[in-house]
């Protein structure tokens, strides 16, 4: 069930056997010459609507702009600065606790957006340790490429070149989805240089074309079509665990 999709009454009636809602979230930001701008939001956004259509969830509207301001120097990047970021998040879960959503979960597709979102959990879990009563939902994160058996999944496929940003496996995903966004497109260097993250300008000077340590031609729709089919069941099995948690 998508929520954005449904009335108000469907969700109504919806809360009344679930009280679980998914919400991908992710960043609109570069991802080399060969992947989507938005492949940090696309990729959640896949896997979570692939597991609607197999399993009785609710997959909230997509959470697609992020923290990435390393990435502004590369155009078409949007970024929201971490306390924007980290304000908006308390907004959609206070929204959706309003409603009676107990477990809310975000699958998340950008790996700059990790520290923000826990600072938002602690933010918002802290508002009701201070008032000393007990928040009425509880809040999960994971990474998509952190699902039970994804990881070793991708290491096969891409044993060489992977990297940590523009990843063949992430782009392979965008692709098996939109297959007409496929791009072939020369890596020079084949494999991109690792180094650290920091500010845009910083970032630009030691990763030109927006790689890090990938080599994003190795993205294929068949490999991605692989990664989707393992990510479903991973993802319905870990948000059942989530849903079912006994809160002592």
């Amino acid at each position: 069930m998508l929520l954005a999709h449904s009335t108000w009454p469907e969700i109504d009636a919806f809360l009344k056997t679930s009280k679980t809602v998914i919400i991908p979230i992710g960043s609109n930001e570069q991802h080399g010459p060969m992947g989507l701008l938005g492949t940090d939001w696309l990729c959640p956004e896949i896997i979570a609507h692939a597991a609607e259509k197999q399993g009785n969830i609710l997959v909230a509207p997509t959470f697609n702009i992020g923290m990435a301001q390393h990435h502004l120097a590369f155009s078409g990047t949007i970024s929201l600065r971490p306390s924007t970021f980290m304000a908006a998040i308390e907004d959609w879960v206070k929204s959706l606790g309003r409603h009676g959503f107990q477990h809310i979960y975000f699958l998340n597709g950008h790996g700059g957006n990790v520290a923000s979102i826990e600072a938002a959990f602690s933010e918002i879990y802290s508002q009701w340790s201070y008032k000393g009563i007990r928040c009425p939902f509880a809040l999960k994160l994971t990474n998509w490429w952190d699902l039970p058996g994804i990881a070793s999944l991708c290491a096969r496929q891409f044993p060489v070149g992977h990297g940590s940003h523009a990843t063949p496996s992430e782009i392979a995903v965008t692709y098996a989805a939109y297959p007409d966004a496929v791009r072939n497109v020369p890596m020079e260097p084949k494999i991109a240089p690792n180094g650290p993250i920091r500010d845009a300008l910083d970032y630009r000077a030691r990763f030109a074309d927006g790689r890090i340590g990938a080599d994003s031609s190795l993205a294929t729709i068949a490999l991605g079509q692989e990664i989707i089919d393992a990510a479903v069941p991973a993802l319905l099995k870990d948000v059942e665990k989530f849903s079912t948690e006994v809160r002592p």
